[in-house]
């Protein structure tokens, strides 16, 4: 049996059904919370200590409600227009969950950025998206 050679574009090939503008706002912080996650943990497993309580502890300092609320304001300055419009439709979005540990206005601003996320990981717009993500960590360690 020959090996299929396989890049993250193959793996994860399940389009959404509608285009990005489109898409429920929720629709999207549900996908943009997977991408953030999967990001975060990979970055948080390059780093040396793999006991599984400090992996948890680490990726909760980026992923937490109240983490990603104080992220977005940090980044609202560098969004586009566009950018700007998916956050506020995030924001907006009625989900009828609130998060254990903080405010309803952080857990707006949070799924606000899951949609920003989401979008841009649907749009493929790939370099923003790292960009972004980069800059979520570049923040993180700042806060240290």
């Amino acid at each position: 049996m020959t090996e299929m050679n396989l890049d993250a574009a193959n793996l994860f090939s399940f389009p959404p059904s509608k285009s990005p503008h489109l898409l429920n706002p929720l629709v999207l912080a549900y996908i943009g919370d997977a991408v953030y996650e999967v990001y975060i943990r990979q970055y948080v497993i390059s780093g040396a200590n793999h006991r599984p309580n400090h992996l948890h502890k680490a990726s909760t300092g980026f992923v937490s409600a109240k983490a990603q609320s104080r992220l977005l304001t940090a980044l609202m300055p560098t969004l586009t227009e566009e950018e700007v419009d998916i956050v506020k439709r995030g924001r907006n979005a009625k989900s009828g969950t609130t998060a254990k540990n903080a405010d309803v206005l952080e857990y707006r601003h949070s799924t606000a950025f899951e949609c920003l996320i989401g979008y841009l990981y649907y749009k493929q717009s790939f370099e923003r998206l790292k960009e972004i993500l980069d800059f979520a960590i570049s923040f993180k360690d700042k806060q240290k």
